[in-house]
């Protein structure tokens, strides 16, 4: 690829992105009381000088304040899987707010055991409890674990994704060993001291590393997501479980962004039995929301201890957590939105992209792949596609990945900031996937042809 070639398109995408959009533009420049001028500093993940601004959203449509209409495949990195302000929800919401209040009067409502019983019918495990994100659920889980086992340390996967855990941001280091995450903020002590790490897709490092007996559960994605898209090979899951199981460490899938393959996610696509499972974002359909699930046997062990404080102060749970107004919207969002026939379409349109993307690189023969997981596809600037998260984070091309963001968004498209992931929604459409297909062609004309 020529890099000069290269370079010389992004300029001249940037200063489109400039010319488009001054409100943007000036709305951060103007941010001088936020931390970053975002309210969020991830938020300054944006190809450009500056991230557009939202006015609205609907379905998979976002409009900038400048006026610009996006199709969004970025959909929030998954809290948005349901679509923005799916109508039944924004119902649900605005009846539990404005006309029944109580939304966080700490009282149960009757509609979270329908939650729990949906979500058993999902995804497998018997007893469920409620939180506000799924860096939450994790945390809550973590703590569970160690309780349960009286282990110290969680094992996860190099380059794996579980919000701000701490416990979590370890990678695997050049000398194979565990090694805190580059630019990790603020960490509490050495992340080597609570936390083991494995390659994804590597049985051997992960038995190297359960076998010192102090892992008190192993927190995965069934496939790796924010760091592109990382499938399992061939009986690695299986391997996964028995090693688990044959070190007496407690498994915990996090499915928060692995939902995209199907109403119980990979849990139910692949037969998977774990002990713990994780989710949130998507099943709020955009209000805050997030879930973990118990196996019937844990839950029994955990309320049988009389030495846990699981009702005060013991370190699981939040004043907010499972309110009625969070719980509200998971209902009508997983009654009403992502059901299993809206999976079933979300996925076909997922391939028809896949498909728009693989003929491109193609056509032009470029050593790239793309994968796919259900509902969400990523290219990657690799190939054959990475099979551990260290590979594809090296895969990662910065300049690469501005120059496509801003002409596609130039063009009337979002991809989620952080990789080149495309998540489809209920409200997605063929003629938004061709679109797609039609201005990715483009780029690459433009870059390689």
């Amino acid at each position: 690829m020529d890099r000069t070639r290269l370079q010389q398109l992004l300029a001249r995408e940037s200063a489109e992105a400039e010319r488009r959009n001054p409100r943007s533009k000036a709305a951060y420049e103007r941010a001088e009381h936020l931390f970053g001028r975002v309210p969020m500093t991830w938020m300054n993940k944006t190809a450009g000088a500056f991230p557009r601004y939202l006015d609205t959203a609907r379905g998979a449509r976002v409009t900038d304040i400048d006026g610009h209409e996006y199709v969004d495949f970025c959909l929030g990195d998954t809290g948005a899987m349901a679509g923005h302000s799916p109508a039944v929800v924004a119902e649900a919401v605005q009846r539990r707010f404005a006309e029944s209040g109580g939304a966080t009067a700490m009282l149960p409502t009757e509609e979270a055991e329908w939650v729990g019983a949906e979500l058993t019918r999902r995804f497998g495990l018997a007893r469920w409890s409620f939180a506000l994100t799924a860096t939450d659920a994790n945390r809550w889980s973590i703590r569970l674990a160690r309780a349960v086992t009286g282990r110290p340390k969680i094992l996860v996967n190099s380059y794996s994704y579980h919000g701000s855990v701490d416990e979590s941001l370890i990678v695997v280091g050049p000398d194979g060993q565990g090694a805190a995450r580059p630019g990790n903020v603020g960490a509490p002590c050495d992340v080597t001291l609570t936390s083991r790490v494995a390659e994804f897709n590597d049985l051997a490092q992960l038995e190297r590393e359960l076998a010192h007996g102090d892992v008190a559960a192993v927190l995965m994605e069934p496939a790796l997501t924010n760091i592109g898209i990382v499938l399992p090979e061939p009986g690695y899951l299986e391997g996964v479980r028995e090693l688990t199981r044959r070190y007496g460490t407690l498994l915990i899938n996090d499915e928060t962004h692995t939902f995209s393959a199907g109403p119980g996610g990979c849990t139910a696509a692949w037969d998977l039995e774990p002990d713990i499972l994780t989710i949130g974002k998507a099943i709020g359909g955009g209000i805050p929301a997030g879930a973990y699930g118990l196996s019937a046997d844990l839950a029994e062990q955990l309320l049988g201890r009389a030495d846990l404080d699981l009702i005060d102060m013991g370190g699981v749970g939040g004043t907010l957590a499972g309110n009625a107004l969070s719980v509200a919207a998971m209902r009508a969002t997983l009654e009403h939105v992502l059901t299993d026939g809206a999976f079933a379409a979300m996925a076909k349109l997922s391939e028809r992209f896949e498909a728009g993307v693989r003929a491109g690189i193609e056509r032009w023969e470029l050593p790239w792949s793309v994968s796919r997981l259900g509902a969400r596809t990523e290219y990657r600037f690799a190939d054959p596609a990475p099979r551990t998260g260290t590979a594809s984070a090296a895969a990662a091309d910065t300049e690469l990945e501005d120059f496509l963001h801003l002409y596609l968004a130039n063009r009337g498209i979002l991809l989620t900031p952080f990789h080149n992931m495309a998540l489809m929604c209920p409200d997605t459409t063929e003629r938004d996937v061709d679109l797609h297909t039609e201005v990715f062609a483009g780029a690459l004309a433009e870059l390689v042809g």
